[in-house]
């Protein structure tokens, strides 16, 4: 359990010792698959990362339908991990956060001696203009990006990397992200199977999909 620095709240968060760092993998999860955890250990490794946790959104504001069950998708997630410094979280469930800008304030609030840094895909950079408060996110912690297939054009091109040129921090030196004072942010390029949430639900391959 952890408290918040108001101490009103109590939350179910993985150990952490301060002074540690935490990568933030947000998102559905719905499903979980094989490149939610590929750029995890990825993180882990080029952004020097004690722990990376995947907070596990109840919906995603920017989507239409809702994703799977809340349970359902956290044993997912559990099932597939396998490593002992990826943990899963429903802090967003727990704080009853919405959005990304909320959710990072009150887990600061939640951690203050902890580090955060927070992690997405290329494709979340290209539309991170769209997110609720985006200034205010990357104002709050580094951001480490990691490329998907077909999309470090549209990333690099992106309006959040235009506007935030002057605070990225070059791939060769990504071990300093999470100790950059924010605003700051590192692209890195790594290997990855080119597989979605998306084309999983498309399949079938995914019980969850007809749940709403």
């Amino acid at each position: 359990m952890r408290k918040s620095g108001r101490g009103e709240m109590l939350y179910r968060l993985p150990h952490i010792r301060p002074g540690q760092v935490v990568g933030l993998l947000g998102g559905s999860f719905d499903p979980p698959h094989a490149g939610h955890a590929h750029i995890s250990r990825e993180a882990l490794r080029r952004f020097d990362l004690d722990q990376v946790w995947w907070v596990v959104s109840p919906g995603n504001p920017l989507k239409s339908r809702g994703p799977a069950p809340m349970a359902q998708r956290i044993a997912a997630c559990e099932a597939l991990i396998g490593h002992p410094r990826i943990h899963v979280t429903d802090f967003e469930a727990q704080a009853g956060t919405r959005y990304t800008a909320e959710t990072l304030a009150t887990l600061q609030s939640a951690c203050p001696a902890v580090r955060f840094v927070w992690l997405m895909g290329a494709d979340n950079l290209a539309q991170l203009d769209q997110w609720q408060d985006w200034h205010d996110i990357v104002a709050r912690v580094p951001l480490g990006v990691l490329a998907r297939p077909g999309q470090r054009i549209s990333a690099r091109m992106s309006k959040a990397a235009r506007i935030y040129r002057g605070q990225r921090i070059p791939g060769r030196q990504s071990r300093a992200l999470a100790f950059s004072d924010a605003p700051a942010w590192c692209f890195v390029n790594v290997p990855m199977a080119d597989i979605s949430s998306t084309e999983i639900r498309a399949r079938g391959d995914w019980r969850g999909l007809s749940k709403s």
